[in-house]
């Protein structure tokens, strides 16, 4: 498996990532040190939701990582462009480069992306054809951890028994910290759903129905909504959709399409 890194080099990337990393943190660190480990070392939650907390927060960690070191699909200087698809190609007027349609300049990175879908300063990096899948494990991922950590703060509050063992740090600053906590969960939950709705609004739009030639004319086929995310992810295998430590493979042939001519 070969992972090929990408970075862009832009202070106000650096700034949102650095920022979405430090709420990361923060969660990761006093959730488990005010909720989750002073209530497992005197038995009142079982060990397994101490793993599910911790699991998701490395698969977030893993994704932001991935989603912005990933190459999005930039097209190199001197593209081999096979004959029987140069009527695909086009010429960008920013950078004079060939690129397939559905390609995009991206005015921050200097370069043209395939199937560009925007750039995102939260992950300092272009979101394209080879990193779309791995953006929209980050937002899955950060919904579960921000649901997990609103979750937990809850149950501090209303359901959770009292401790009996307190540090001076904690029994001073705990409610602060769970404020602080929640707000976040609730910002970045709110605004990650959103996103992620929209993502996956749009991918089974655009990618379901599609117009290939046939006799010369177009015609108008529609495919599954698993084929859909398939071709994003890179692979049929659904269990693999959820894993950000692999690489993206296009995939050929196997269209099931329904004609709706």
């Amino acid at each position: 498996m070969k992972l090929r890194l990408h970075f862009v080099v832009d202070p106000m990337g650096w700034l949102c990532i650095s920022m979405v990393f430090g709420i990361w943190l923060y969660n990761t660190f006093f959730v488990p040190k005010l909720v989750l480990l002073p209530h497992y070392d005197e038995g009142h939650i079982p060990w397994a939701l101490v793993v599910c907390y911790y699991l998701a927060s490395a698969l977030c960690l893993m994704a932001l990582f991935r989603a912005s070191t990933a190459d999005p699909g930039r097209l190199p200087v001197d593209p081999h462009i096979p004959h029987s698809e140069r009527e695909q190609w086009e010429l960008c007027n920013k950078c004079n480069l060939m690129r397939p349609k559905r390609s995009h300049h991206c005015s921050r990175c200097g370069h043209c992306v395939r199937r560009m879908d925007h750039h995102c300063p939260w992950i300092n990096n272009c979101v394209g054809e080879d990193n779309h899948w791995l953006f929209l494990q980050l937002c899955f991922y950060t919904q579960v951890l921000s649901l997990f950590t609103l979750v937990l703060d809850f149950c501090q509050y209303y359901y959770f028994q009292p401790l009996t063992r307190l540090d001076q740090f904690t029994t001073r600053h705990e409610l602060a910290l769970l404020r602080v906590s929640a707000l976040m969960g609730v910002v970045m939950f709110g605004g990650m759903s959103s996103l992620f709705y929209a993502q996956m609004a749009g991918i089974l739009s655009v990618s379901t129905f599609r117009t290939v030639k046939y006799c010369c004319s177009d015609v108008a086929f529609s495919q599954s909504w698993q084929w859909a995310l398939a071709e994003v992810c890179g692979t049929r295998w659904k269990l693999l959709w959820f894993l950000p430590l692999r690489s993206r493979q296009p995939l050929h042939g196997g269209h099931h399409y329904r004609s709706h001519v």
